[in-house]
């Protein structure tokens, strides 16, 4: 496991206000919460502010021998001010067990959120970048998040673990506007394992159509499911949560004609006593059709990031292969740049507002222009 840079660890209330944006310059972000939870997706062409997917989370199961299995969201808990709505908790997901501690180290564009549990044999952290290098605005401008989780284990004895994400098909919707229509996710096996989501119904000339896609670099242990029981009120989360938390090992199920079926991906190791194992996810999405956003007839200025993909799957296939060394080039200037002789408040204000470079205030053209 590299040695990432931390400048910055929040604890306890301030979990509730951090989101760190993930994701290349003009390419939109998915936002990583000071709880573990991904939010703010922002991917599809337009500020989108709130827009968390309902079933887009991390979960692990991990069993000691002799014992039961522990299943777990990988978040921290949730505020309790969050459980005061007038209907509840609004939050996705509220229902789901999680890790009763948690902290957020950060050093833009590192973030990481430390889990640990006294009922889960597993110390967790995970560790989520989109590289960032000065003067190579190409790998700099990728529209992926690398997402590891280091599984920490304290114990004399061995641990089976799997960990499993899962991600909403909600292409044609783009957290304000457009509708999910056919869509479909694939399973993919050759060069890297994962799910590709991509949609029959949504029209392709229209600003939220496009394609995302979810990859693990394990080699073994994988298993999927291209779609999650079409069952009514939660029924399809207590499915998907009985299958993986029997023995961290996916089944296949019928989407039932869900326009946004959920795509999961899990990978099971085993831990060895002392040691640790690391296993490592890449999201990443592909929606070139951004628009001029006046007049009655919405020109298309498009992206200049999907110039270079065919696809999200295509993203991943070529981009995965360099991550070592983008990942080492990024430690490497965030770590010339915390060596600074500058006061810590004054190195946090210059380095954490570049993210501001990977939001939708900023974008490429598909000629390459910024603006």
């Amino acid at each position: 496991m590299p040695n990432w840079p931390v400048l910055k660890r929040y604890e306890g209330a301030f979990l509730r206000r951090v989101a760190l944006p993930l994701g290349g310059i003009g390419t939109g972000t998915v936002s990583l919460g000071g709880r573990g939870d991904l939010r703010d997706w922002e991917i599809v062409n337009r500020p989108a502010k709130g827009f968390t997917p309902s079933r887009a989370f991390f979960a692990i199961r991990a069993q000691a021998p002799g014992k039961d299995a522990v299943t777990r969201c990988l978040e921290g808990a949730i505020a309790p001010e969050d459980y005061e709505g007038g209907f509840g908790c609004a939050l996705p997901n509220h229902s789901l067990p999680r890790f009763r501690d948690c902290a957020f180290e950060a050093a833009y564009p590192f973030g990481q959120v430390v889990l640990g549990d006294p009922d889960v044999p597993l110390r967790v952290r995970l560790q989520a970048f989109t590289p960032l290098i000065p003067g190579d605005a190409q790998s700099s401008g990728l529209p992926l998040v690398m997402l590891r989780f280091v599984l920490e284990n304290p114990s004399r004895v061995a641990v089976r673990a799997s960990i499993c994400g899962s991600v909403p098909n909600f292409i044609g919707h783009d957290g304000s506007g457009g509708k999910a229509q056919g869509n479909r996710n694939e399973w993919r096996g050759d060069k890297l394992k994962g799910v590709f989501l991509r949609s029959d119904g949504v029209l392709p000339e229209v600003e939220q159509w496009g394609t995302m896609a979810l990859a693990t670099l394990a080699k073994s242990g994988v298993t999927h499911r291209t779609a999650w029981a079409n069952y009514n009120w939660g029924d399809s989360l207590l499915d998907f949560w009985d299958d993986f938390s029997d023995d961290g090992v996916l089944e296949e199920r019928d989407a039932g004609g869900a326009e946004q079926p959920t795509a999961s991906l899990a990978v099971k190791v085993e831990v060895p006593p002392r040691g640790c194992k690391e296993i490592v996810f890449v999201l990443a999405w592909h929606f070139p059709n951004r628009k001029t956003w006046n007049g009655p007839r919405e020109a298309t200025v498009g992206n200049y990031y999907t110039t270079k993909f065919a696809d999200a799957w295509d993203v991943l296939e070529k981009t995965a292969p360099r991550l070592p060394k983008l990942e080492a080039a990024t430690i490497e200037w965030v770590d010339a740049f915390l060596g600074a002789d500058l006061p810590d408040v004054v190195k946090e204000a210059a380095l954490f507002n570049l993210s501001t470079l990977r939001s939708q205030t900023c974008f490429r053209t598909a000629d390459g222009r910024f603006y």
